[in-house]
């Protein structure tokens, strides 16, 4: 282990490092090393990065709607959607398309820049795959980025994912190999890394952080952002998520999580994934200002903006809105045609993969016949 002079004098090496090309085989002293650093100086060696690849006072702002709610087959022990639980959450059908493109239209006069659509779902099911594909050509065309999460999904369907325009599919960690099952016993590790996978081969950007404050130890927090530094590229979107303790759920009275704690893991998380965005996600709503506002200090630039949909009523949007003028923020412009360009050219690569492949294994059936 480090002592805090090492830490120190490992955190300016690994600053630099970071400010130059990412790496993805960070170990977990190096990791724990970062964590145990005076909190002044690990959030000076994050800001230092986040400015090396940031603008430092732009945050990219996304909304979230949940287009099915309830009724889901998983067992995460911190979720309201979980079937297993009694939450109170009554359970709905899939969001009709012309509601989600609606919601989309006031996201976005809100200032959205991106708008992400969730699914209680274990992995979607074909009927309602052709909805969701439908939602994602209509939102794309109004010039908003794209985000789902819709649980599991196999190659095929991560590639008509693609091929619909969604630029990012969100999937979590959650927490650490070794604490996962603490929290989830419907799902592996193994199904949440082979989906995002599926996601990469299809040419779509990931969307993969964690939740923290669910009872792990610190050393399950750096084994999480060791997981995600792992993911090659990473992910450009790393949602850090403080537990929000829902009645009901298993998680409902674990103990809270120093908020402090959490800064250090955004702070480490901006060093570890320089090009990535962190966003401060799930929890937001019940930090305080001056919270929020260390939070963006350690490097995090991204957020879900407003508690629920975007509208001019919104009070939650109101206190984002003022929070963003006191600190002198302001949203993320989002380049559009040369972030579109790069999707197309990762859809088209993805593609011309498949059909390499699909040559190949034709060839070796043709072989194959010949021989015999």
């Amino acid at each position: 282990m480090f002592d805090t002079r090492d830490a120190i004098s490992t955190a300016d090496s690994l600053t630099l490092a970071a400010t130059a090309q990412p790496r993805h085989d960070w170990t977990l002293d190096e990791i724990e090393a970062l964590f145990a650093l005076p909190f002044n100086d690990l959030l000076f060696h994050a800001q230092r990065v986040h400015r090396a690849h940031f603008d430092p006072n732009a945050v990219q702002v996304s909304t979230l709607l949940s287009i099915k709610t309830g009724a889901c087959p998983e067992d995460c022990k911190y979720c309201p959607q979980s079937g297993h639980y009694n939450t109170g959450l009554s359970r709905e059908k899939l969001l009709e398309i012309e509601k989600v493109v609606e919601q989309a239209e006031a996201a976005k006069a809100a200032g959205a820049s991106r708008f992400c659509m969730g699914a209680a779902w274990k992995s979607p099911r074909e009927k309602d795959l052709e909805a969701v594909l439908e939602m994602v050509r209509r939102v794309k065309a109004l010039g908003l980025e794209t985000c789902m999460t819709l649980g599991m999904v196999d190659g095929d369907q991560a590639g008509r994912l693609a091929e619909a325009g969604l630029d990012y599919y969100n999937h979590n960690l959650d927490t650490s190999p070794d604490y996962y099952g603490e929290i989830i016993t419907t799902r592996t590790y193994a199904d949440r890394l082979e989906t995002l996978g599926h996601v990469r081969d299809a040419g779509m950007k990931v969307c993969s952080g964690g939740i923290l404050g669910m009872g792990e130890a610190p050393r399950d927090r750096a084994a999480l952002l060791q997981q995600l530094v792992r993911l090659e590229p990473h992910p450009e979107s790393v949602p850090i998520n403080m537990l929000v303790k829902v009645p009901g759920t298993p998680l409902e009275h674990v103990e809270d999580l120093d908020p402090i704690e959490f800064i250090r893991a955004i702070a480490v998380a901006r060093i570890l994934m320089p090009k990535s965005h962190v966003r401060l996600s799930a929890g937001r709503e019940q930090m305080d200002d001056s919270t929020q506002a260390l939070a963006f200090l350690a490097g995090a630039n991204s957020i879900f903006y407003g508690e629920r949909l975007l509208t001019t009523a919104n009070p939650q949007a109101q206190r984002d809105r003022a929070l963003f003028a006191r600190l002198g923020l302001h949203p993320e412009s989002r380049q559009t045609c040369a972030d579109d360009a790069r999707m197309q050219a990762g859809v088209e690569a993805a593609l011309a993969r498949q059909t390499a492949a699909g040559a190949a294994a034709r060839a070796s059936e043709l072989a194959y016949d010949a021989g015999a």
